[in-house]
């Protein structure tokens, strides 16, 4: 049966002036819907607006209807990234801010590519057309994330931290609750006639109803009722996080670097913890070239034996390329850390770290120190008493599909070590929103997550992601706390290292498919 009587399938309008602006309006409300404000209702129901917005769109329209959406969601969302470029990377004002909006448009492409295929693939009923648009939204947050290396920064699932929805992530992961998230807005929307600047379409079957409502239902049941705790504690282990709050614009400088290594071995000498972790690059030079006595200094305060402190720097020589690395300092680490434990960033990003084909002229504009590195290639935990330790760099975090290898076999992490320098970005959003990802991957692999950063979002993560303890952002000084290392592998973890995110584009390509026979 229909839903709606009349030709809710065929054709389709043109987008008009409001149903635009109800899509930016949308994109907005999806931004306000993460960290700091962590609504995770406000996520469902921009989702729906655009849904409601779309669903009687020719398949152009709904595509600029989706970019519309995409564009105020990530341009809100991502506005911080003009702080780099134009305080720190000297670039203009206004090509600051432009290239922000051609960023936001070009991700933003995903996400018209994909409305345009609900518009095309819609039924008019009920229930194909909420799995449908379910499926589509999918594929288009999955492109954003892998496509292109990726970049899934606020994709929509982190809205869902906290709610009825986070309960599913040890069992399906971000990028599947974003999807659920979207059918349940496609569920609450789908009974209301018409469109923003469309007649009404007259009555709906009740009945027709029944399939998106017993799916929404099952959805926010199963949540509150899906078994969770697959892990088991291994101990706990006190930690010192230490958050030097150095401006960006005085890490690099050389005047300054004395003083801040001082500051740095202040801080390691006062640091009480088993394990002590740096932000990334706290010390912004390649470790060959660092002073044997200041490498010393650091490598003698946590010289006792059974602690190790994990110290960003950079590894590496102009020939091979430097890396942006985690070097460990301990007892058993020699004088110049030759022979220390060392992880390298491996996930780097565009722009920052790597110089995407034909982009050195953007690039070399904004004269980043270290912008064309190279990669790292370790991958194994560092042991520390019952502890094996994972470090990950800035936003490697986001790509669980790269990291689930560590939560899985006989020589799992215990837990998670993030250090990263968001100093770039400035101090509003973009430390949230981050937090707000290290919580996501802490429940889905139900790992602790430790972060060291160097302005603010100083933390430690439970298993649940919940947070136990932050430091104050903006300021300087050292988190003591403790965490609890778990062993184990959620289901999530188990399907996603056996396949990776293969699964997911599987079963929302079959929807598509299945729309496009009924369709035809």
């Amino acid at each position: 049966m229909r839903l709606f009587r009349g030709s809710a399938s065929a054709g389709g309008g043109r987008l008009s002036a409001a149903q635009g602006a109800l899509a930016l309006l949308a994109g907005l409300l999806h931004t306000a819907s993460f960290a700091p404000l962590e609504a995770w209702w406000l996520q469902v129901l921009a989702v729906g607006l655009l849904f409601w917005g779309v669903r009687r769109l020719s398949p152009g329209s709904a595509a600029g209807a989706g970019l519309a959406f995409g564009f105020s969601w990530l341009a809100s969302g991502l506005w911080w990234l003009f702080i780099s470029m134009y305080r720190y990377g000297g670039l203009p004002a206004p090509v600051a801010a432009a290239a922000v909006a051609l960023l936001s448009l070009a991700l933003s492409a995903y996400l018209a590519l994909a409305m345009a295929a609900f518009a095309r693939l819609r039924t008019g009923r009920a229930g194909p057309d909420v799995l449908l648009f379910a499926a589509c939204w999918l594929l288009a947050e999955l492109a954003r994330a892998t496509w292109l290396t990726g970049f899934p920064w606020l994709a929509s699932g982190y809205a869902h931290t906290s709610g009825p929805l986070a309960h599913w992530a040890p069992w399906v992961g971000v990028y599947a609750i974003g999807a659920l998230a979207a059918g349940l807005g496609a569920a609450l929307f789908v009974a209301v006639p018409g469109g923003l600047g469309a007649s009404p379409l007259g009555g709906w079957s009740w009945r027709a109803l029944a399939g998106p409502g017993l799916g929404a239902a099952l959805v926010l049941g199963a949540g509150a009722v899906l078994p969770q705790d697959f892990t088991i504690s291994v101990g706990r282990m006190t930690v010192s996080l230490l958050q030097p709050n150095i401006a960006q614009d005085l890490k690099f400088d050389a005047s300054r670097m004395a003083a801040n290594f001082e500051q740095l071995g202040r801080a390691l000498e006062s640091a009480r913890g088993t394990l002590v972790v740096t932000p990334e690059s706290v010390v912004p030079l390649p470790l060959a070239v660092v002073e044997p006595a200041q490498w010393q200094r650091l490598r003698h305060a946590v010289s006792q034996p059974g602690r190790a402190a994990l110290v960003g720097v950079f590894t590496g020589d102009e020939q091979n390329g430097y890396v942006n690395s985690m070097v460990a300092l301990s007892a058993d680490s020699d004088a110049q850390g030759a022979q220390a434990y060392r992880y390298g960033k491996q996930h780097l990003l565009p722009f920052g770290e790597f110089i995407p084909f034909g982009f050195g002229w953007f690039v070399h504009a904004m004269d980043i120190p270290l912008d064309d590195q190279a990669r790292g290639t370790n991958s194994r935990p560092l042991r520390l008493g019952s502890q094996r330790l994972r470090p990950l760099i800035c936003y490697e975090d986001l790509f669980g599909e790269d990291i689930v290898g560590s939560v899985v076999g006989d020589d799992a992490a215990t837990v998670f070590v993030n250090a990263s320098n968001l100093a770039w970005f400035g101090a509003w959003m973009v430390q949230d929103q981050h937090l707000q990802f290290s919580r996501m991957r802490a429940l889905e692999f139900e790992r602790p997550f430790v972060r060291a950063t160097n302005t603010g979002a100083t933390t430690v993560i439970d298993h649940r992601g919940r947070v136990a303890a932050r430091l104050d952002a903006g300021v300087a000084g050292v988190l003591e706390s403790e965490f609890e290392g778990r062993i184990g592998s959620t289901p999530y973890a188990r399907w996603l290292a056996a396949a990776g995110l293969w699964p997911l584009w599987g079963l929302a390509l079959a929807v598509v498919a299945w729309a496009a026979r009924r369709r035809a």
